[in-house]
Formats: structure tokens, sequence, C-alpha cells
């Protein structure tokens, strides 16, 4: 399977090829540079891997949450990428990949994922190793409040991972008292993560048309949920 993926939703920018298992993958930590650098990313990885977009099988993305700006981006990119070459999208939840390559760097079934939402609030997830190779969320993925954060049910020695960390590290780790072994607030999703998580998403039938590719804000949802 040939996968193109994609990621603009933190201050990093990331794009990745999967080709039968194999991937090859651009990185780089650029705030408000997204725009620019990430076709130039995609054209980089195709011609290093002899390859053309339209040999492309799906494009996976990082369809949020995250920052506003970078999830609009990333989604225009790949809406405009799949539906040049016909082909079906994959959104990945940008908290689902940085909790997946969680798992392999520190070698680890359990995983507390957060992004600073700045404005006092978190973008949070609560992941679990799954047996099909990927994760599993416990309860939902939110906007809240650091001290308001999910925690699971679920015993074991938990990995926290994410900006959240970095901004709310004193109320995050009280919140997760008992929990938590250890923080790492310098990790972001990354594409090689997005293209393994696609890839599994894909072979599950998970796969939408580029129209259907939409981003996921949460802090938008909640605004939506008030109001109603």
């Amino acid at each position: 399977m040939k996968l193109l993926a994609v990621d603009t939703s933190t201050e990093a920018c990331s794009a990745a090829l999967s080709i039968n298992g194999e991937v090859i993958e651009r990185f780089e930590i650029a705030p408000r540079k997204h725009a620019e650098l990430i076709l130039p990313m995609i054209d980089s990885l195709l011609n290093e891997a002899g390859c053309v977009l339209s040999q492309m099988d799906a494009i996976a993305f990082g369809r949020g949450p995250g920052a506003f700006t970078g999830v609009r981006i990333g989604t225009g990119v790949v809406q405009g990428l799949a539906f040049s070459i016909d082909r079906p999208v994959v959104p990945v939840s940008s908290l689902a990949a940085m909790a997946y390559g969680a798992m392999a760097a520190f070698n680890t079934d359990n995983v507390l994922t957060g992004i600073d939402a700045r404005m006092g609030e978190i973008y949070w997830g609560v992941y679990q190793r799954a047996a099909s190779g990927g994760v599993v969320l416990l309860g939902e993925e939110s906007v809240c409040k650091p001290d308001e954060a999910f925690v699971p049910p679920a015993s074991g020695n938990w990995i926290g991972v994410g900006t959240a960390w970095k901004a709310y590290n004193e109320l995050l780790t009280a919140r997760y008292a008992g929990l938590l072994g250890e923080s790492h607030s310098d990790q972001f999703p990354r594409t090689r993560d997005i293209a393994a998580l696609g890839v599994i998403a894909y072979e599950a039938g998970q796969a939408v048309s580029a129209e259907e590719a939409q981003p996921v804000y949460l802090r938008n949802n909640v605004a939506v949920k008030k109001a109603r």
C-alpha cells in the first residue's frame, strides 16, 4: 500500500510516505510557516521515493485538535490533493498520533496526551495500546481545564506527552498523582505515526471521500453544545 500523510496541526510541520510498510518523513518545528513548507516537503518525499502523487492509494492527515489555522491548512491541502487524484482520505486524531508515537518511543501501553489549547485550557486524550496495533481512546477527546482532565479508571504506569505538560505541568502532575510515571513535553504529532494509524484505519474501511474530510477543533464543538 502507498499512503501519503500530512500534519500541520501544531507547531510542527510534517509529511511522510508509507510505501508497503517502509516510511520516510520530513519534520520541522516551524510555527506560522506550515503553508510555505508543506507542499515542498511532499514534493521532496515523492522525489526521494521515485513516486508520483497519483500512485498513492490514500492520503492521511492530522485532523486535529490543535491550532485552528494549522488544522485548516492541513485539511485544505489534503482535500485539494485528494480531489486532484480522486483518492480517499483518512482523518487521524493528532492526539492519537502522539499516543502511538509515545508507545513506541517510551515502551509503554498507557499514554496521557495533551496539547496546550491556550486560554487556560488543553486538548486532552487518554489512550491505551490496542490489540490491533493501533491505539484505543478511553473516554472522549476534550478541551478542558488542566485540573478537570479525564482520569482513566485503568491502573498502571502512565506516560504524559505533549505541550500541555509544559504549560500546566504542576496541575497535571497533581491531577494524575499515583498514575503518572514520567512526562515529555517536547512531543508533537508526527506523520510517521499518522501514516501507521492511517494504514490501520484504511484497512479497516475507515477512509472517507475528500469532501467528507473535516477538521476537528473540539473547542468549536463545545461552543455549539453550550449554545444548544
